[in-house]
């Protein structure tokens, strides 16, 4: 799955039980908008609902239904840029503007977002890595 696409499902159900909820709402329910008004205005009924079931979660302390909401998302995030592949550079804009600046400093190392390439020729070798790397040959 999409780097961007991972952590702005995660930044987005994260983002549901802040402040910044309404332009959070408005923001990523426009993505939508781009295939008609209609669309637009399900998701943020969607959205709605599911910023209750967050908010329920967190007051049982079930991070396991949180969890399992920001999948969803990542899944329907992920089949709209399926959709609309030139709506990744917009997710990226909401991602980086409306949903990481919402998400409170102690959730923020949920949403990273790592996007590595690299191009080995002939016998050359290639080591990448998101986070701690260990070689042993």
């Amino acid at each position: 799955m999409d780097p961007i696409v991972m952590a702005a499902g995660t930044a987005l159900v994260t983002a549901m039980a802040t402040d910044a909820w309404e332009q959070v709402r408005a923001r990523v329910a426009a993505l939508w908008g781009r295939f008609g008004p209609d669309q637009e205005k399900t998701v943020e009924v969607e959205l709605t609902e599911v910023r209750d079931q967050v908010l329920a979660a967190r007051r049982d302390h079930d991070a396991e239904t949180e969890q399992a909401l920001a999948g969803e998302w990542r899944v329907r995030l992920a089949r709209l840029l399926k959709q609309d592949p030139q709506l990744a550079v917009e997710l990226r804009s909401v991602l980086d503007e409306v949903l990481a600046p919402a998400v409170p400093a102690a959730d923020r190392d949920r949403i990273k977002s790592i996007v590595m390439n690299a191009t080995a020729h002939d016998e050359s070798r290639i080591y990448q890595s998101g986070g701690d790397m260990r070689i042993t040959e």
